[in-house]
């Protein structure tokens, strides 16, 4: 009886579990694109209630994610961190984060609620650590807020996705040094450890195709994912109800959200610009103004009507969003597919080898 080469058989062994791998996952990505494929396109201003397939561009809405790892304004990121030291690998950073957004296709503007929905992004930063342990360039980690509302400029995002920075995190000399930048909490290069950056993201720009439900806004299950607050979903709660009952019945519960609120109750007050003069402690220093049609303008981003139509998560149906044209999500899903065909290939050569192996052994 000859033993067959142990190096043999776990190569057999590895390629088994590796193919079937890559067939799984093919097979997978290829029925999740089965929306795509099964849903014409319409056109936001033409919308109806129901399952739609949307293909436009990102705008930011009210606010915007400043991405972990290059600390770029975005909708949508997924950032990983991966370390390995020696044989162990930690996975030190898994962050997954997503906001409401704004989506055009040259007809209308839609609202989309993403809380929950299924992404698909292209990965925008891949790099890992040098042999001396340095950062690579184009790592900036966002160290501040991870959200901002200032206006998008994307060229400016782009522009600052391009600017040079040193291994070792902090800005070259004609850099700006700000809240988001210069800083390294890795400290100095660790020469024992090497890190592995990934990053996956969408942002204000980009063309994606949306495929999910249609409902009117007050239709939404969760408040949490709107940008509105609604009384009436607040007094079904046993507490709050109880809490409004001993208010009335001991005659404290103020008339208006004015008289309850105060300068809280004035738009823009909580950013600094309210629209109207609050009334403040004459050592306080004043609050500038808000233009004419500020809070106008506000209401027409935050108070959404009930009846207008926005794409959320809804129990029966989930909500894709795939960078890209339908097309070219399509040739994704078959680039996946053939790759997982091939590892169906790749299993069955390393079963039949592992078979020879075998009846080598035993035979």
């Amino acid at each position: 009886m000859t033993d067959a080469p142990t190096l043999v058989i776990a190569a057999a062994g590895a390629g088994i579990v590796g193919g079937l791998f890559l067939l799984v996952r093919g097979m997978a990505a290829f029925r999740a694109g089965e929306a795509v494929r099964g849903t014409s396109t319409s056109r936001i201003e033409s919308l109806a209630a129901g399952e739609v397939r949307l293909v436009g561009t990102i705008a930011p809405g009210p606010v915007t994610l400043v991405s972990a790892l290059q600390s770029v304004p975005c909708v949508y990121y997924h950032a990983r961190i991966v370390e390995d030291r020696g044989k162990e690998r930690t996975t030190t950073l898994d962050d997954e984060r997503a906001v409401g957004f704004l989506l055009r296709d040259g007809t209308g503007t839609l609202r989309v609620f993403p809380r929950g929905a299924r992404w698909d992004a292209p990965t925008c930063f891949d790099e890992q650590t040098d042999w001396a342990g340095d950062d690579p360039p184009g790592l900036n980690r966002n160290y501040g807020s991870g959200m901002t509302t200032a206006p998008l400029d994307r060229d400016a995002a782009i522009a600052a996705l391009l600017t040079v920075h040193r291994p070792d995190g902090s800005p070259a000399d004609d850099e700006p040094r700000g809240i988001l930048g210069g800083v390294n909490v890795l400290g100095t290069a660790d020469l024992g450890a090497r890190r592995h950056y990934d990053e996956r993201r969408l942002a204000p720009g980009d063309v994606v195709t949306i495929v999910g439900s249609a409902v009117p806004f007050g239709d939404i299950e969760d408040p949490a994912t709107a940008d509105r607050d609604d009384p009436a979903r607040a007094l079904d709660d046993p507490e709050v109800a109880r809490s409004l009952a001993e208010a009335r019945e001991a005659g404290i519960l103020a008339d208006s959200p004015e008289d309850a609120w105060g300068n809280a109750a004035i738009p823009g007050f909580g950013v600094g610009r309210p629209t109207r003069a609050p009334e403040l402690d004459p050592e306080a220093r004043p609050m500038p103004i808000a233009p004419t049609g500020a809070e106008a303008a506000a209401a027409a981003v935050f108070d959404i009507p009930p009846g207008e139509l926005v794409m959320a998560v809804t129990p029966d149906r989930p909500l894709l969003v795939r960078f890209g044209s339908p097309g070219e999500a399509v040739a994704r899903d078959q680039g996946a597919l053939t790759v997982g065909l091939g590892g169906a290939l790749l299993a069955i050569v390393a079963a039949l080898v592992l078979a020879l192996a075998l009846q080598g052994t035993f035979g």
